[in-house]
């Protein structure tokens, strides 16, 4: 017999907040049925999940595990509703798209935007994560297309090419590296750089391009989105590498310089990518079809 819905997510509000009081208090029932309901998930999976003190609750081993299973199917379940509650409403249901984030901060807002002004039947659930993350989850069917730089791509994915960037150098304006019209990353790699953290595409490619050159980066910190490299550009922390069109506006307003690299690789071309044999949805091939054009 499978577990209570409403248990398992009064067992979610427990761990997160730390008191199976305050559980039921937001649950909307009162202390001794939060407590039965506990109890009775405990004896479902015969382990002990919560240690109670005069402090509220803690987790065991066997409740830390449960916890991330609970998240995930009380977010599935969720999912289920808001999907079952398009298709009730005459919409054509979901498309869950994940997206790198140069494609977040270029192309990809004004494009789905005209799909969704073209296609109001049709809701856009939108996500930004790292590449090789993205085309894991459209493999687990955790996504319908995922949107990545073009490299190593997974099997059992179908890519088809979307758009390209180009990856330059942001530094401040009075920076040695700015008065080099076409700067190349051996140039770059001689300063400090300001990077973004490792699972991103673009920093396995810089640090691929600086074995090809024998020259270490120097990296001073890495962070995580473009913002906040511009932010410590700016602060004179070092310099950055990003795509061109993602920055610019950022960039103009906080007076630093951006210079496209010189190397060909440099133009980087993102990518589709969707499952393979994935099942036939009218909905998703028009989304494709309105991003290859």
């Amino acid at each position: 017999m499978l577990p209570d819905i409403d248990s398992l997510a009064l067992f979610v509000r427990a761990a997160e907040l730390r008191s199976l009081t305050k559980a039921a208090e937001a649950s909307h029932i009162g202390l001794a049925a939060a407590s039965r309901r506990i109890a009775l998930l405990e004896h479902r999976f015969k382990a002990t999940l919560l240690e109670r003190s005069s402090r509220g609750v803690d987790l065991t081993p066997a409740g830390a595990s449960l916890l991330g299973h609970a998240k995930a199917l009380l977010l599935q379940l969720n999912q289920m509703q808001v999907e079952m509650s398009d298709h009730a409403a005459g919409r054509k249901g979901a498309l869950r798209i994940l997206a790198n984030t140069s494609a977040m901060t270029q192309y990809l807002p004004g494009d789905l935007a005209r799909f969704s002004k073209a296609h109001p039947d049709v809701r856009l659930v939108v996500q930004e994560r790292w590449s090789p993350e993205i085309q894991r989850a459209v493999i687990a069917a955790d996504a319908d297309i995922g949107i990545v730089m073009e490299g190593n791509l997974l099997e059992g994915l179908e890519a088809f090419p979307y758009r390209t960037d180009h990856l330059s150098v942001v530094a401040p304006g009075g920076h040695p590296i700015v008065r080099v019209e076409r700067p190349t990353l051996e140039e770059v790699l001689d300063h400090d750089l300001i990077g973004l953290e490792s699972g991103s595409s673009m920093m396995r490619l810089l640090a691929e391009q600086a074995v090809v050159l024998q020259k270490s980066m120097r990296l001073r910190m890495q962070v995580r989105s473009f913002e906040v490299v511009c932010r410590m550009v700016q602060s004179g922390m070092g310099v950055g590498v990003l795509p061109l069109q993602a920055v610019s506006a950022l960039a103009e307003g906080m007076g630093l310089v951006i210079q496209p690299l010189a190397e060909p690789w440099a133009e980087r071309h993102i990518l589709l990518c969707v499952k393979k044999d994935r099942a036939t949805n009218p909905a998703l091939t028009l989304l494709l079809d309105h991003l290859r054009t």
